[in-house]
């Protein structure tokens, strides 16, 4: 019989400590890798059952595109969440941990930025015209995941309507900010005041969930974590700038590649088309209209006064030809 190597002896001996220390008999678990398959590839990330998802309502083609590359996006949003979580939980936060979590939320959102060509250049025009309308009320307004993005960045004050921001502040209470989050107006006939269907149906899907997890993180967001430091912590330079660019990367460059959708399918020699869930996106999608920063205080009164205008003049128009 051949002799069992000191190092393998070791780990069975390290586990068997282990398995007894949480009162679990090792041999039990033994014969359960003597009996298990070899893990692959395709098992380990469900591979199959990811393929099946991409339920498509229409027979035109390039709708697999549109939500396939949604489903990329919500994965990706769900990738955020898991590196905010981690922030927000952590207790006596480093400044090394802090813009490591803060540097890989960004680098998710700029692969979703420049991947949005996808959007804007991959689809067929007389396609997605035809079948958005297969989709209705449905919008991608209704990402629950991109508004707990939001809510686990910053105080819900920062994410109030910009036309009325300056009334509200820390003491009022979540409820208060929440119905007067800049987003709802977004989905808000503006002549009447009345609600959209895709609002009613994502207020009704989602705002308890908003509303638990504004509570949970009150005093914890990213904004709070970075005000709680040390100032020699906070004029740490590599955070800073790390903190500037998540603020440019989600509230300036991914709204504008969607206008750059929107802009692609949506308008026409007669006018702008309305977007499915009749979303009020040429008012509602610019950030200059909005102007959200999750880390207000780390802005000139300047910079937020030409909050995303420098983006639109360099680069949207100049590399998309949109006028």
């Amino acid at each position: 019989m051949k002799e069992i190597k000191p190092e393998i002896a070791e780990k069975v001996r390290q586990l068997e400590e282990k398995f007894k220390n949480s009162g679990q008999d090792l041999g039990s678990y033994l014969d359960g890798l003597l009996y298990d398959k070899y893990l692959t590839y395709w098992d380990y990330i469900s591979l199959d059952t990811l393929l099946s998802l991409q339920n498509t309502r229409t027979h035109f083609p390039d709708e697999k595109i549109f939500i396939g590359y949604h489903q990329i996006t919500e994965l990706y949003f769900n990738l955020i969440i898991h590196e905010q979580e981690q922030i927000v939980e952590a207790e006596d936060i480093s400044v090394a941990f802090f813009t490591e979590k803060v540097n890989r939320v960004v680098r998710y959102f700029r692969i979703l930025t420049h991947s949005f060509d996808v959007m804007i250049k991959g689809m067929d025009k007389e396609q997605f015209l035809k079948f958005r309308m297969a989709l209705l009320p449905a919008s991608g307004f209704q990402s629950g995941q991109f508004r707990m993005i939001e809510i686990f960045s910053t105080p819900l004050e920062n994410l109030v309507h910009m036309d009325v921001r300056k009334d509200f502040s820390g003491d009022h209470s979540v409820e208060e900010l929440y119905e007067n989050i800049y987003w709802k107006r977004g989905a808000t006939d503006l002549a009447s005041g009345e609600k959209t269907l895709t609002l009613k149906q994502f207020e009704e899907e989602y705002t308890p969930r908003f509303l638990r997890l504004a509570n949970r993180v009150k005093d914890r967001t990213l904004y709070e974590k970075y005000q709680q430091l040390s100032s020699e912590d906070k004029n740490n330079k590599n955070l800073v700038e790390a903190l500037r660019t998540l603020d440019v990367t989600v509230n300036v460059n991914w709204l504008l590649m969607h206008i750059g959708a929107a802009h692609r399918y949506l308008m026409s020699k007669k006018g702008a088309v309305a977007a499915t869930g009749g979303t009020n996106w040429k008012d509602f999608l610019p950030p200059s209209f909005q102007r959200i920063s999750f880390f207000p205080e780390l802005w000139s009164e300047e910079e937020m006064k030409e909050w995303g205008k420098e983006w639109v003049d360099e680069t949207f128009n100049k590399k998309m030809n949109i006028h």
